[in-house]
């Protein structure tokens, strides 16, 4: 094992050398491979797993309200007509009084992942808002000592999460706000919120500033520095703050000491610290040949809202399906509500997506990408990693039926022979002038299809 991981970093260490001679890492989306060959074994490691859950919880689970949004003063933010802005501020920091999740559950949750043939789990530890998930010793701005739950034997949310997925297998990350629209070091009372961004000029109020750094800096050795186990990912969101600022280096230095190879997603700051980029709400148009992941609500929020109108399996399966065709990994949004449950509505449509993993996973996990990677409508390809097996992917929208037949251009099956992974079925192609037609048995299932077969 410890000589497969050195060779592989070997080979890692190989493409950046090569990408700085080639000024590649100057590309137009700024991305940088790393150069700790730990974190490449790392990065590749999760690259294989394709498919994960970013769960956002906390006190917008209570009212179910998009997460800590409602209380920045921007333009494009609605707040009940009628209200103040400070008060509905204190409103919302007061939620923390009432927020009970009694029925909390997070073994529930792992299994819902699990039977969603998820990989990998990012936790939002603490959201913009400044409430924090985990019981850390620098405020009383957290579930675990705020409220109700203050009394709970998991008390200490983040550590019962981490726990139940890690317990299950899965990738261990953890989301962390460097924004703290709470802490007076980011959003002062002195002044008037004006928007996401500190409320004050830095250089007239250091001290200030540096009250804030230290408390980003604190939690974040909490969160990495044993207590939690060993975590995998560090998702850090709020890119109007780079990781600079609040100093992230000294806390990945020591982080990786105790983890080492510990990949660091400072999201959307382009440079060492981004390890993977993270599109949000959005898929590249094209393939991109460096570790990229699509963050996607699983309905229109990521917290848990009432009545969500959830992304069906199909749907779900399509863009996984695109995503990693192109390269990338998804990560779903999965919102637990304020009992502390993901809801039945939302499990049942994960349990659907795995029953076809399942039988389909082999198109998905531990995938590389084709250079023909779309070669027909809705038809998404990837290759096994030894390169001897190319899968096709069909993305049958909602209300669609299962085509008679698949067909495509080039990536010609050799001898015609393709397996129907959907139920295990060996099918015979017909080749035409580079043009490949498989017709599919009647009465498939109404769901995607997948094929793999040698490629020419």
């Amino acid at each position: 094992m410890r000589k497969s991981i050195l060779t592989l970093a070997a080979l890692f260490m190989g493409l950046v050398v090569c990408a700085q001679e080639n000024d590649i890492v100057k590309q137009a989306d700024g991305y940088e491979w790393p150069t700790d060959p730990q974190v490449l074994a790392k990065l590749s490691d999760w690259q294989d797993l394709k498919f994960g859950a970013l769960i956002h919880w906390g006190l917008y689970a209570v009212p179910g309200i998009v997460e800590s949004w409602s209380i920045c003063n921007e333009d494009w933010v609605t707040r009940p007509a009628g209200t103040t802005y400070e008060g509905y501020k204190q409103w919302y920091w007061d939620l923390c009084k009432v927020f009970n999740p009694y029925a909390f559950d997070p073994v529930q949750w792992a299994d819902a992942a699990q039977d969603a043939g998820m990989k990998y789990v990012i936790f939002t530890t603490k959201h913009h808002d400044g409430f924090c998930m985990f019981d850390s010793e620098y405020t009383d701005f957290s579930v675990a000592k705020a409220g109700p739950f203050a009394g709970n034997p998991k008390k200490d949310v983040a550590k019962h999460v981490f726990q139940a997925f890690r317990d299950k297998g899965f990738m261990i990350g953890a989301y962390y706000s460097k924004p703290d629209w709470h802490h007076t070091g980011f959003w002062n009372p002195y002044y008037a919120t004006a928007n996401r961004r500190p409320n004050y000029k830095i250089a007239d109020h250091p001290d200030w500033w540096q009250s804030y750094v230290d408390y980003t800096q604190n939690q974040l050795n909490e969160i990495t520095g044993g207590r939690y186990g060993q975590i995998d990912i560090l998702w850090l969101d709020g890119g109007w703050i780079k990781g600079s600022q609040v100093g992230i280096e000294s806390v990945l230095e020591k982080a990786r000491a105790r983890y080492p190879g510990m990949i660091c997603v400072d999201r959307t700051i382009k440079g060492p610290n981004e390890n993977y980029q993270t599109p949000e709400r959005r898929i590249p148009e094209k393939q991109v040949n460096h570790p990229w992941e699509s963050c996607l609500t699983h309905s229109n929020d990521w917290g848990w809202v009432p009545n969500a109108p959830y992304k069906s399996a199909r749907t779900v399966i399509g863009i996984l399906a695109e995503i990693v065709a192109k390269g990338g990994c998804l990560v779903l949004g999965v919102g637990p509500n304020a009992q502390g449950l993901v809801e039945e509505k939302q499990i049942y449509i994960l349990k659907e997506i795995g029953e076809w993993l399942r039988r389909c996973g082999a198109a998905i996990y531990g995938t590389v990408t084709t250079e023909a990677y779309n070669p027909a409508e809705k038809l998404w390809v990837t290759a096994s990693k030894d390169g001897k097996t190319n899968y096709a992917i069909y993305a049958l929208a909602d209300g669609e039926k299962v085509p008679a037949e698949l067909s495509w251009t080039g990536q010609l099956p050799v001898g015609g022979k393709v397996t129907l992974l959907n139920t295990g079925a060996k099918l015979t192609a017909k080749i035409k002038d580079g043009k490949v037609t498989v017709a599919l048995p009647k009465n498939l299932k109404e769901e995607p299809v997948a094929v793999s077969f040698i490629a020419k």
